[in-house]
């Protein structure tokens, strides 16, 4: 047991209970269990405001190695509500690293535990769907006590997270890659126009749970960004005169989210909009689809998704649990990419409205750069409206 970990428990609602070390925040969290497989930036996941309501396992068994620092965070604070991992570092080595990651879950109320058998808790999730999950440090309750306990949990779908991951006011984005060298800056540099800072068009970025990578690679596309709570009217965006709007990524239902698809209802006739995640299943609402939970949906940075259009394949980071049933879209409805391992959906566009949509995350953050030459389509569907 390493100096910094403790005796702790997980309960699955399925009468599952494991022993292993609790490490991060002594306290006790409850959750919906999903595994990640990238191999590396445990840190933009844990920041990452999608998994809200959710316990992260990740499949890479030695976590912590680096650390963590500033720099790689994707929001002010972690949203998860608990780590699985096989084996926790508690001495990071990395010239970057400004603390350990057991003293970053700590600062953020976050457990962790360690010691158990991941592999299995995977093929488990795999097998039966992502299950409920109780992480706790309490030596006195029986094992069924704490399967009862997590058994009266809420589901992730009971409860609307956008709204507690979305900013409380609108404020303007202005940072994009710190350098211009670097490969993100680089690649998406050589998606775009020659003359894509001249002029800069304005898109509104609603927050439903964005990641500040997205908003780097919108300001670097040539866009000044003005970010804004997830329940703005649609009409006090128009009184901003955009060229265009935005919908990010975030946690949940997108059922739920009943202001997002009134509201997205009625910019789609006014302006053209992106949105990529949680916004891609908005708009598949608002063209009158449905959307369905996965059984163990795509947490990850290596889905292969096709772009239909292009025949291109492209290795993309996604963190989702629902998709877009293709059965339920209007004719009016194309889809544009396709998961090569499950075949469902993964990008759509109208074909009528300057209106487009992706599954997956091209901004990465972490995960490989394929589908930054998304951001150069979007700019082109600004200049093409304006």
């Amino acid at each position: 047991m390493t100096k910094t970990s403790r005796e702790a428990r997980l309960a699955l609602e399925d009468g599952t209970v494991l022993s292993g070390r609790g490490f991060g925040a002594d306290t006790e969290s409850l959750g919906e269990l999903v595994f990640n497989t990238s191999m590396t930036g445990y840190q933009e996941i844990l920041t990452d405001p999608s998994y809200r309501g959710q316990t992260v396992l990740l499949t890479q068994p030695h976590i912590g190695n680096y650390g963590v620092n500033s720099d790689d965070e994707e929001s002010t604070k972690l949203w998860l509500s608990g780590l699985v991992v096989r084996e926790a570092c508690d001495q990071a080595s990395n010239f970057r690293s400004g603390t350990e990651l057991t003293e970053y879950l700590a600062q953020h109320g976050v457990p962790g535990i360690d010691g158990i058998d991941t592999r299995m808790l995977v093929r488990k999730v795999r097998d039966h769907g992502e299950l409920r999950i109780l992480i706790t440090s309490d030596t006195k309750a029986s094992n069924e006590e704490l399967v009862a306990r997590v058994r009266k949990a809420p589901r992730v779908a009971d409860v609307d997270h956008v709204l507690a991951v979305t900013t409380d006011q609108r404020f303007e984005w202005q940072r994009g890659y710190d350098s211009p060298f670097s490969p993100p800056a680089q690649m998406l540099q050589g998606k775009l126009p020659t003359d894509a800072r001249k002029p800069r068009l304005r898109v509104v970025a609603y927050d439903f749970g964005a990641k500040r990578n997205i908003l780097r690679s919108l300001v670097a596309s040539g866009l000044n960004v003005t970010v804004v709570p997830a329940n703005t009217p649609a009409a006090a965006v128009l009184e901003m005169k955009p060229d265009g709007v935005f919908l990010s990524n975030g946690p949940g239902d997108p059922a739920i989210c009943r202001y997002a698809i009134e509201s997205t209802s009625e910019l789609v006739k006014k302006v053209p909009v992106f949105g990529i995640c949680l916004g891609h299943q908005i708009l598949g609402h608002v063209f009158g689809g449905k959307t369905y939970k996965m059984k163990f949906g795509h947490h990850g940075g290596n889905q292969p998704v096709m772009d239909l259009q292009t025949g291109k394949v492209e290795i993309t980071s996604q963190n989702h649990s629902y998709a877009v049933d293709p059965r339920s879209l209007p004719d009016a409805v194309e889809v544009t990419h396709q998961n090569l391992n499950d075949k469902t959906v993964e990008g759509m566009r109208h074909k009528e409205l300057p209106v487009f949509s992706v599954q997956y995350h091209p901004e990465a953050a972490p995960g490989p750069h394929d589908s930054l030459y998304l951001f150069g389509r979007f700019l082109d569907l600004l200049r093409d409206n304006r």
